[in-house]
């Protein structure tokens, strides 16, 4: 199906336009505003009228479109065939983190769980500075590993993001060199009263759209449910204590598993909920945490980093 461009667009040919006698009136590449988008009810729907340079109005179709922002970016980016400055999996091989987080790390594994693996990479300063730059992150669907690059992984540390902060607490450490271990000795700069904001939100809002899924279909996704209210729970004790509880405790753990199994009733699994809301609350009045991360360490940190990356070996 074309692409849907609304009237003001500025688009590109993707195909010359030819005039009666067969030469070329319009190029590929030339550039027209859309001033007319064809209805759903019109025998030319999929078609707009174009308005280029000169003035002159045509009629074309919309496979033979893309917006001009689109085509811009698409000129600047490398074919995958010819990665300018060598190929991802060559950008595997400059993971400085790898750990092992999800249901292994929190102690709630079964004979079922995947293996889920995060950390960071760090980018080589040639492919940083060009005009491509870096991949903000690199995945691998099949063995379910992401690696974000290091920039990418201090930015969402700073905004409290839970996957990297239980990337950074991780008890699983698979494979770590010595600028990674720098950034796991660093982890408490990321950690600040953020985390309320930013866990108890993403809870409440799941628990939204889950409370609509119930009413919709009437299904219950308990795997879930219990991930919801383990990182609650996580987000009240790293309020607490100042860091994150990756590993649930034995009691904990029981529970959780059961609403897995989904051996507790949605109602009793609302009112725990609610009552962690409300201990989250309270650990947010009393916090020790700081108001904000340490963005001065942070970027310290991340300059460092980059310099690193100058040298002949992975630091």
């Amino acid at each position: 199906m074309a692409a849907l461009f609304s009237v003001g667009t500025q688009v590109v040919l993707l195909e010359a336009i030819q005039d009666a006698s067969g030469g070329v009136r319009y190029p590929r590449g030339a550039v027209a505003i859309v001033i007319e988008a064809f209805s759903a009810n019109d025998s030319k729907v999929g078609s707009y009228r174009l308005r280029f340079a000169d003035q002159a109005v045509e009629t074309v179709a919309g496979s033979r479109l893309t917006s001009l922002a689109k085509f811009q970016s698409d000129q600047t980016q490398p074919a995958e065939a010819s990665y300018q400055l060598g190929g991802r999996g060559e950008l595997f091989e400059r993971v400085i983190l790898q750990c092992v987080i999800g249901s292994q790390a929190y102690g709630l594994a079964t004979d079922a769980s995947d293996v889920d693996r995060r950390g960071c990479y760090l980018a080589p300063s040639d492919l940083q500075w060009s005009i491509w730059g870096a991949p903000e992150q690199l995945e691998l669907h099949e063995t379910q590993e992401c690696y974000w690059e290091v920039q990418k992984l201090i930015v969402l540390g700073l905004k409290a993001n839970p996957s990297v902060l239980e990337c950074l607490y991780s008890p699983i450490v698979e494979r770590v060199t010595p600028l990674g271990q720098e950034l796991l000795d660093a982890r408490e700069i990321f950690l600040s009263q953020l985390v309320y904001q930013t866990f108890n939100g993403y809870v409440m809002s799941q628990f939204k759209r889950m409370q609509i899924d119930i009413r919709n279909r009437g299904e219950v996704r308990w795997k879930h449910v219990m991930h919801l209210l383990r990182l609650l729970h996580s987000g009240i004790q790293t309020l607490e204590q100042g860091f994150v509880p990756v590993l649930v405790q034995e009691d904990l753990r029981e529970r959780l598993l059961a609403i897995k199994r989904g051996e507790i009733a949605w109602e009793e699994t609302e009112r725990w909920r609610k009552e962690l809301h409300r201990q989250f609350d309270r650990a947010a009045r009393t916090t020790r945490l700081p108001e904000k991360p340490d963005y001065t360490k942070a970027n310290q940190l991340l300059i460092h980093a980059r310099r690193s990356a100058l040298a002949v070996e992975l630091p």
